[in-house]
């Protein structure tokens, strides 16, 4: 028995799951729909939709462990996990150009001088190479559609019907024309950019939810020269710090080097920013530059309260004093504030799209204060690398979307209430690479093997009898079925 699976977005996650498929002789049909481009025509700069999503677009390290990156390991156990981040780290490999250049960085021992100021999270991490991520996306994009996979671009799907199985989307090209298209199994793997069409689906149809904690805060960048002493322990670090009684945790996150640049994310029309890297003498910056992220406990709404933090530090009015005359203007954009540097070049050679700042009470103010923990949290780091001094700057906001997250069935990522429609990636809390990734190879595994018991029962149910068909002679008395000696009529006697 085979299944129309269609999937919505083109990210890691759902890319995974439809290798998984095909590999395995899945014999139906596989749509992807994505509001973006294929990797052939995907701009670099265009980070939030298109093949292989935000993080297999811009960012080439895959972490290894369960620590990070969500939660996989509560949903199929750390055996289980750690099989499926193989399988998405080989897949990797396998349409890489150099497989041979991907590597393991594997640190083992917290340095002495970062102890008395942070925790330092050490964990193995496969270096895939930012800039082979487009030869892999063109190489892996070719793999699927040669074996099927049709791929809708450029389209936007604005309505899901779970109890008649069916999805509408407009394009491609994105217009007014609405499509329909019938689903046996769905995939939802939105990415960030479709956080709020999820959480829309979410509060449509009642869906059993848990609540996310906020995640939130700014992206920080300096000269490489002072974090060398780190970087030469662990290449990717992730210093962390913890509150519990104020339920507010710090970490640094998606650490950038040697050709560090800063990224623009726009979602839901407002700027926040990240980072990448990219390999090549030619590209070296010397820059360093990562997340500085808190994860915060306890605030009613934290998806409302994060967007209007965002919305308000974009939102910013300015004077300027050129021309004739002085005016103030409003701009919508994120900001930038540093003692000493200006903002730093796009890896496009374009100035990161930034308003710099020269005082931070407006984002102190949009922060409600929680900016006192990131304030803290670069003055240690001052301590720890004292090379640092005033020689760094940050972009604000950073900002990680985490809707209310849907409860799932553990074996499969399905809903509880729709079992043939399962979330992966963003969609399910997962941040990272090789976690989305595991979920939708996780999805396509049960998948299959529900493929298989079905096949397998109608195999079965096609195959004679050792029996005649008198023996396949019932007879109804009273409304119930009974076997010509009434076999079944006995056995109630009894029960009398």
């Amino acid at each position: 028995m085979n299944k129309n699976v269609v999937m919505v977005g083109a990210g890691v996650a759902n890319v995974n799951a439809a290798t998984k498929l095909i590999d395995n002789g899945f014999k139906g049909k596989i749509t992807i729909i994505d509001m973006g481009k294929d990797p052939y025509l995907r701009p670099y700069e265009e980070v939030m939709t298109g093949f292989l999503g935000a993080g297999g677009w811009s960012d080439g390290k895959l972490t290894y462990h369960t620590s990070i990156g969500g939660h996989l390991s509560k949903y199929c156990g750390e055996e289980k996990a750690m099989e499926l981040f193989d399988q998405v780290i080989d897949n990797f490999k396998r349409f890489h150009p150099k497989p041979e250049e991907v590597q393991c960085s594997n640190p083992v021992a917290e340095p002495d001088f970062i102890k008395p100021y942070f925790g330092l999270r050490l964990f193995p991490v496969w270096h895939v190479g930012t800039d082979y991520l487009h030869e892999i996306g063109k190489n892996w994009y070719d793999f699927l559609v040669n074996n099927g996979v049709e791929f809708v671009w450029n389209s936007k799907v604005t309505d899901i019907d779970f109890d008649f199985n069916e999805l509408k989307y407009e394009g491609p090209p994105i217009s007014e024309v609405v499509k329909v298209l019938q689903y046996d199994k769905l995939i939802f793997g939105v990415g960030k950019s479709g956080i709020d069409f999820g959480k829309q689906l979410a509060e449509e149809y009642d869906l059993p939810t848990e609540s996310k904690p906020v995640q939130i805060g700014v992206r920080f960048e300096a000269p490489q020269k002072h974090f060398q002493k780190l970087i030469d322990v662990s290449y990717d670090f992730k210093l962390y710090r913890k509150f519990e009684d104020k339920g507010v945790s710090l970490r640094s996150f998606c650490t950038n080097n040697n050709a560090a640049y800063v990224a623009v994310e726009k979602t839901y029309g407002d700027v926040s920013y990240n980072g990448h890297a990219k390999k090549g003498e030619e590209h070296r910056n010397n820059m360093t530059n990562f997340g500085i992220l808190m994860e915060i406990q306890g605030i009613d709404e934290p998806f409302t309260w994060s967007r209007e933090l965002v919305k308000a530090v974009n939102e910013t009015w300015f004077d300027n004093s050129k021309g004739q005359g002085r005016f103030r203007r409003k701009t919508h954009t994120g900001l930038y504030y540093s003692p000493t540097r200006e903002a730093g070049m796009t890896s496009e050679g374009i100035k990161v799209d930034a308003m710099p700042i020269e005082s931070l009470d407006r984002v102190k103010d949009a922060f409600q204060g929680y900016y006192s923990y990131i304030e803290d949290f670069i003055e240690d780091m001052k301590k720890v690398f004292p090379t640092l001094k005033d020689d760094w700057g940050i972009y604000v906001p950073e900002v990680k979307y985490l809707s209310p997250e849907p409860l799932v069935n553990y074996n499969d990522l399905s809903l509880t209430t729709y079992p043939n429609i399962h979330f992966v990636g963003d969609a399910l809390s997962a941040r990272g690479i090789t976690v989305s990734g595991a979920q939708g190879t996780l999805v396509a595994e049960q998948i299959l093997n529900n493929q298989k018991e079905i096949n397998d029962f109608l195999e079965w149910a096609d195959k004679p009898g050792p029996w005649s068909e008198e023996d396949d002679k019932i007879h109804t008395v009273g409304g119930l079925t009974n076997d010509k000696n009434k076999d079944f009529m006995k056995f109630q006697n009894k029960l009398k």
